[in-house]
């Protein structure tokens, strides 16, 4: 086992890959039109949808912990930075 892991915590990291704002979103036009406002919620403008990643992930901090998802994510190209945007929010795993 290595020893430097029992200083290190576990951290929740949400990773949200959206479509830049400048690109059109069919699913989330379908999903307003189709669904939202044929249901009678006029009160919604406007729906955008994004993939999210969720990852547990263990360190020293919470801002390693972020650091070290989006260098995975650009990395490993788990997102197109031309068309799109990630999104990384963190929290302390309660486990």
């Amino acid at each position: 086992m290595n020893k430097g892991n029992n200083s290190k915590r576990k951290y929740v990291v949400l990773v949200s890959i959206q479509n830049k704002k400048y690109l059109p979103d069919p699913e989330g036009e379908t999903i307003l039109k189709d669904l939202i406002l044929k249901g009678g919620f006029d009160e919604v403008e406007g729906v955008r949808c994004s993939k999210t990643i969720n990852m547990l992930v263990r360190s020293r901090t919470e801002e390693q912990a972020k650091k070290l998802v989006l260098k995975i994510c650009a990395e490993l190209r788990l997102y197109n930075p031309v068309v799109s945007k990630c999104v990384v929010t963190t929290s302390s795993s309660k486990s």
